[in-house]
């Protein structure tokens, strides 16, 4: 059905269209799939110490204010995440600022953190009846004066709702928000924040995802930082504000962070530098590209955990989660394995 109205989904500005999407969703108005494979030992995996029916997740950033997750379980994702919220709620950059790239199978956003602010958005997790593992990004408002005290904010706010936090260090539309890649910015922000766990007598796990564009030496400083403050997961990784010249979309130089598969080699190749760093030792979780049982496949290969991805489902539709464990299943068949882990890092990457 999705392949039918794709067209005229199409017409509609895409932020309008991603409203559209969450109002249906919430409203119950898109059915959840029928999964013929739900259940299969195939996938069968623990994330968090937490049994999952299989490693397919939804990034963050399609449902921003913790609305739909629910929904998200029911078409066959494993595990969701929320967010990114910020403490206070804000509406983000200008509009336009979403830009679909159709030929690439892309899209260019420029959100900024808009949200409906933290307490609200606990509180509707509260009421909800949480079927899955549900992981919640935090980040700082774009006008605070401690963007550190606004991560602990999140993290005080959420660790009694949320499975897994994460720390987004990561997204290139929310001004020096990258700078705490930066060797003593990200060593303070991890000692803070797990300090603050101890004075919550927390043992909530934490995940931290870095952007796609860090420099080479960047990637052994990271390593070192997450596995010095026991970071349980890496989120590898959120949008790009490279990779434009081979694209071919009239739109390619808004600026912004790209998303989809033209990030999906420069996140592969990133995800196979941490595999070698990290020797298993912090989860890998792999992202950029993610729209078939193929990329799936080729993700978990260089060394990726578990996936998540966000831009294919606006390409492919709310069937596909089932679609690629339908496709990934038959890779693994063929390799003759009995568990997709079986695969993790079976690949290096020059």
């Amino acid at each position: 059905m999705f392949s039918k109205l794709r067209p005229l989904i199409f017409k509609i500005d895409p932020e309008k269209a991603h409203t559209l999407a969450i109002k249906s969703l919430k409203f119950n108005l898109i059915p959840s799939v029928f999964d013929e494979i739900k259940d299969d030992s195939i996938f069968k995996t623990k994330l968090f110490d937490k049994e999952l029916d299989n490693p397919i997740g939804m990034a963050a950033g399609f449902d921003k204010n913790a609305e739909v997750y629910s929904a998200l379980f029911k078409l066959g994702f494993g595990f969701v995440e929320v967010g990114t919220v910020t403490p206070l709620k804000q509406y983000g950059n200008p509009k336009p600022r979403v830009f679909r790239l159709v030929e690439d199978q892309a899209l260019i956003n420029r959100l900024g953190f808009n949200n409906h602010g933290a307490e609200i958005v606990k509180n509707r997790i509260k009421l909800d009846n949480n079927l899955g593992l549900l992981g919640i990004n935090i980040g700082p408002n774009k006008d605070t004066d401690d963007r550190l005290n606004d991560y602990l904010i999140g993290l005080k706010t959420f660790y009694e709702v949320a499975d897994y936090i994460t720390i987004n260090i990561s997204s290139p539309n929310t001004e020096n928000l990258r700078n705490f890649h930066e060797e003593s910015k990200l060593q303070e922000l991890l000692k803070c924040i797990s300090k603050e766990k101890n004075d919550l007598n927390s043992t909530i796990p934490i995940a931290v995802k870095i952007s796609p564009d860090i420099h080479e030496d960047q990637v052994n400083q990271i390593s070192e930082i997450l596995l010095e403050n026991e970071i349980k997961a890496i989120i590898v990784s959120n949008t790009s504000e490279a990779t434009r010249d081979k694209l071919g979309n009239i739109q390619r130089h808004q600026k912004g962070g790209l998303s989809g598969k033209p990030i999906e080699e420069k996140s592969n190749v990133l995800i196979n530098k941490f595999y070698k760093l990290l020797k298993g030792k912090i989860k890998i979780i792999g992202v950029g590209g993610v729209d078939s049982g193929q990329a799936a496949y080729d993700k978990f290969t260089v060394g990726a955990d578990f996936i998540q991805l966000y831009t294919g489902m606006v390409f492919k539709g709310p069937n596909i989660a089932r679609i690629i464990k339908k496709d990934l299943k038959e890779l693994l068949i063929r390799d003759g394995v009995k568990n997709y882990t079986e695969i993790i890092g079976n690949k290096t990457l020059s």
